[in-house]
């Protein structure tokens, strides 16, 4: 891959990560997850192989959904009921297909949002050669190495920001239609109560109209 840039640092970081992304499989998604329903993904890992898994439920009822992760031969690597938010970090021992299957079966109305990054791998150091080497780091290469560590926390940071946006815009969303509800029922509620008055004030009048008449 050709990388167009100025400045040798900036180029040597980039070179650095594009050779990181060789060694680090990672898989990042969020899909919804419909009532009394369950969701698996599947991925086939070597053994040996550090494996992290963090989930988070973005929106719908409780925001809670059971999680389980099975190994090629049906162990069960980890499994919890109604969790909002979790990560689990295990290694592999065997090779096969990997699996991990969100549920939402007791939940009978509401469908879930749910955003989970599959981690496969261990990252690298920036360079290789970092704990053999007789010599210090040259100031270039520790401010690879400081970047590297800076960008890494801000795409944690990016990641866990959004997720609480779009928890909130759910949220907001949800109340606005509360609202917009609850308007309407009023405004509705106020028109059969003014019709019922003016029905009310002329059947008053009516029945005096109605007396008199009897009276002549």
């Amino acid at each position: 891959m050709w990388v167009m840039c100025r400045g040798a640092a900036l180029c040597l970081l980039l070179v650095q990560l594009t050779r990181l992304s060789h060694h680090v499989e990672a898989v990042e998604l969020t899909f919804e997850l419909e009532d009394n329903a369950a969701e698996c993904f599947y991925e086939e890992i070597e053994p040996g192989q550090k494996c992290t898994v963090d989930f988070q439920v973005i929106t719908g009822g409780s925001y809670d959904v059971d999680c389980k992760i099975e190994a090629p031969d049906g162990m069960v690597l980890y499994k919890e009921a109604r969790k909002q938010y979790d990560s689990h970090t295990w290694t592999t021992e065997k090779n096969g297909v990997y699996s991990i299957c969100f549920s939402n079966e007791f939940s009978t109305f509401s469908h879930k949002t749910v955003y989970f990054d599959w981690q496969v791998g261990e990252e690298e150091p920036l360079f290789s050669d970092k704990g053999t080497r007789a010599v210090a780091m040259t100031q270039m290469e520790s401010s690879c190495v400081s970047i590297h560590e800076a960008l890494k926390s801000v795409i944690g940071y990016q990641t866990h920001h959004r997720l609480e946006e779009a928890q909130d815009r759910y949220q907001a969303e949800d109340l606005n239609s509360r609202v917009n509800l609850w308007s309407v029922g009023e405004t509705v509620v106020l028109l059969l109560v003014g019709i019922g008055q003016v029905m009310l004030l002329k059947s008053f009048f009516s029945e005096k109209k109605t007396s008199l008449r009897m009276g002549l």
